[in-house]
């Protein structure tokens, strides 16, 4: 089935859009006086900066800049037509933003990448059994009334890097494909060798639903969205609500990401269009794709075939929001499915945009956000694009003042990201020696879904993040960290990207200030991160969103529940531009590394723990481990004392500070996935989205492995010992 067609959009993108604001230059930004709304709170010293007044003399001018009609404008070019990665549609978003970055002043360039890919050629889901009941699928995605859902470029819906196959085999119930689901199934004595396991969205990344289904022998899986999750039971369905309709389905890839993120056909190095064949791994000895086949519905598809499963009624936790009583099979339900993929190389697009720094342009300010979608991607990805193309607006009226960042700013528009996170990957890997000098990554997915904002990051910049959403305005009143803090304390509200997988997780220490998580992965971050250590944060503004991955998630929605004034947008431009140019701008690196050593004492007190219940009295020797985080909490004390007090050229304590973070890679990285690297923080095996910290301990704990655990906590010691090193160097 041929699903794209070429079309003259890249035209139609390029002339769409100008950031000519007609009463907006530079003169007349630094003269004219904020408003109520958007002046800043009294001058308090930044922490990072000798003089904040002239820091916050360039905030003001960055502040009045960001615009909710052109981010509107932005949205609804880049919404026009579906741009799933690789498409001509998609390299017309590539073209338009690369021609808003060269508006703003930015050098720039787009980066091509040869990477492996599906796309889908058929796609059939069939009830054979019981007989006289029928359901074909994956049915068409539709709605009473949506202006987009008609459009022949939609793609099929499919689960990017499953393989081929044709399976027809009784069907079990899995809940949501979780270690902890799969274990229940066995003592329930149902065995799902040889079946087709049915699994719902949520809690785990479904491509470790695939890693489980594969381990206990199915055949196939088949992966639906339950209105308990994200639909019906939640609230309205669109058109009239936010939440899923029963049409439709989330999308999504399923590679094995946990192992590494990228193209699958080169962990480690650049998939540039130049390379030779044989510098990829063949396929055979791929640890990233999945071997059996798997496809998503909708749960108007996967109704009947829950309804006629028999067996054991499932545990009630497992009861969804269809209206029946939930049994786990096998059988009599009998489904047959009929994947035909077409896999072969195909080029991808990242946009990179530069503004050289003026006193350390070696040192880089890096930050970013994916552009390619399922389909038209309105929240997911490109909220965060409109809002990253205003903020770059903002940077370039700065620029246009005479301002000059210290350091250098890098700004990329990601492309691949939903097929594994692959165009942020192969550029980080291309340039991973530039990359030793970068001082962090910012990250901005999901923009805006919603009024409430959040973040994530490593604990070092987390108060970072809180300092700057004190001097942006919320469109509820009041500044981003006050309604952050407001909402994150109420039953309600809080952190909360919903059923989307993975910005937000918890932080291991909260407090009473506003909660910032703790990264795993999903996102584009993880190569900057947990491969290259460099310090990372994520932010986003979340709210009730049920088209995650749909055709649903198109400008329509977006104006309708996510932000109809576009008011939200404006707000993610504002910081995420002020993460940026506080960072390039800071005299002294803003880390906290007291903070670091005060968490990562929290995940070790809980891995002790949880090492003598696993182990007894032939639990490993912590106390290591324990006295290395101590020094680390210690040095990281003295060092804030000596990054408040310094005075002059810091460029010693710099390299210190950015050199700190580097040293928590491992130098053979995790047992059994090498590719990360990070001895704090990663994908867990089994979550895939949410981070597991201290992962070498953890997970040797989980799989009852005392000699790795040991051998962990030894890696652990050895890494805090070489960052507080590394502190310590700077007299």
């Amino acid at each position: 089935m041929k699903f794209f067609r070429i079309l003259s959009l890249a035209v139609l993108l390029l002339n769409a859009g100008n950031w000519n604001h007609p009463n907006l230059n530079a003169e007349n930004i630094v003269n004219a006086g904020a408003s109520d709304r958007d002046k800043p709170p009294a001058a308090a010293k930044i922490f990072g900066f000798h003089d904040s007044s002239t820091e916050l003399a360039a905030e003001k001018i960055f502040l009045q800049v960001p615009d909710p009609k052109l981010a509107e404008e932005h949205l609804r070019t880049l919404t026009q037509a579906p741009h799933m990665a690789g498409t001509p549609e998609d390299k017309a978003t590539a073209d338009y933003v690369a021609q808003k970055f060269r508006e703003a002043g930015l050098e720039t360039e787009i980066a091509e990448y040869k990477v492996w890919m599906n796309y889908p050629v058929e796609i059939s889901v069939d009830l054979t059994a019981p007989a006289g009941v029928h359901m074909h699928g994956p049915s068409r995605e539709h709605v009473s009334a949506d202006p987009y859902q008609d459009d022949p470029r939609i793609v099929t819906p499919f689960s990017s890097m499953s393989p081929s196959g044709d399976v027809e085999a009784e069907v079990v119930y899995a809940n949501y494909g979780s270690p902890e689901d799969f274990k229940k199934l066995e003592q329930l004595k149902v065995d799902v060798r040889g079946k087709i396991v049915i699994a719902r969205y949520g809690q785990n990344f479904r491509g470790v639903k695939v890693l489980l289904a594969q381990e206990h022998g199915a055949a196939g899986l088949i992966l639906y969205s339950d209105p308990a999750d994200d639909g019906w039971k939640r609230g309205d369905k669109y058109p009239d609500g936010p939440w899923r309709p029963d049409t439709a389905v989330q999308r999504g890839s399923i590679g094995f990401i946990f192992q590494y993120s990228g193209d699958p056909t080169t962990p480690g190095i650049a998939s540039v269009a130049s390379l030779p064949e044989e510098k990829r791994t063949p396929l055979d000895q791929n640890t990233q794709l999945p071997k059996i086949p798997t496809t998503p519905l909708s749960y108007a598809d996967a109704w009947p075939i829950m309804e006629h499963l028999g067996g054991p009624d499932s545990p009630r936790e497992w009861q969804g929001a269809l209206p029946f009583t939930y049994h786990v099979g096998p059988g009599p339900a009998k489904v047959k499915m009929h994947l035909k993929q077409d896999f072969q190389y195909r080029t991808i697009w990242d946009v990179i945009g530069r503004v050289r720094g003026s006193e350390s342009p070696d040192q880089l300010v890096v930050s970013g956000n994916h552009r390619d979608a399922w389909v038209y991607g309105a929240v997911d990805p490109n909220s965060g694009t409109a809002a990253m193309l205003e903020a770059v607006h903002g940077i370039g009226e700065l620029l246009k003042s005479g301002w000059k960042p210290k350091r250098t700013m890098i700004f990329g528009s990601w492309d691949g990201e939903e097929e594994g996170l692959i165009g942020s990957t192969e550029w980080g890997e291309e340039h991973e020696k530039d990359l030793a000098n970068a001082v962090v990554y910012f990250n901005m997915d999901v923009a805006v879904s919603g009024p409430n904002f959040s973040a994530s990051a490593v604990p070092s910049l987390k108060q970072f993040l809180r300092d700057v959403t004190t001097v942006v305005s919320s469109p509820k009143g009041g500044t981003v960290y006050d309604q952050w803090l407001k909402t994150s304390q109420s039953r309600e509200g809080g952190p909360q990207q919903e059923v989307i997988g993975g910005a937000y997780h918890p932080p291991a220490a909260p407090g009473a200030n506003a909660p910032v998580g703790d990264l795993g992965s999903g996102s584009d971050y993880t190569v900057f991160l947990q491969h290259l250590g460099v310090p990372a944060a994520d932010i986003g503004s979340g709210g009730p969103y049920g088209v995650y991955h749909s055709a649903f998630d198109n400008f329509n929605w977006f104006k309708k529940f996510a932000d109809p004034d576009f008011v939200y947008e404006q707000q993610m431009a504002r910081v995420f531009g002020l993460n940026v140019i506080r960072m390039a701008d800071a005299d002294v690196l803003p880390y906290d590394y007291q903070e670091y050593g005060k968490e990562i004492a929290t995940y070790l007190d809980a891995a002790r723990k949880k090492s003598q219940s696993e182990f007894g009295a032939q639990t490993p020797d912590f106390e290591a481990a324990e006295k290395a985080v101590r020094n680390l909490q210690q040095v990281g004390a003295r060092i804030q004392r000596k990054q408040d007090n310094a005075s002059g050229d810091a460029g010693k304590l710099n390299q210190a500070l950015l050199t700190a973070e580097h040293a928590l890679l491992l130098p053979d990285g995790l047992p059994n996935r090498p590719w990360y690297r990070h001895a704090i923080y990663a994908p867990g095996q089994y979550t895939g989205y949410a981070a597991v910290v201290i992962p070498g301990i953890n997970e040797a704990i989980d799989k009852h492995d005392l000699a790795r655990t040991r051998a962990q906590v030894e890696a652990l010691a050895a890494a805090l010992n070489r960052a507080a090193k590394v502190l310590e160097s700077y007299k």
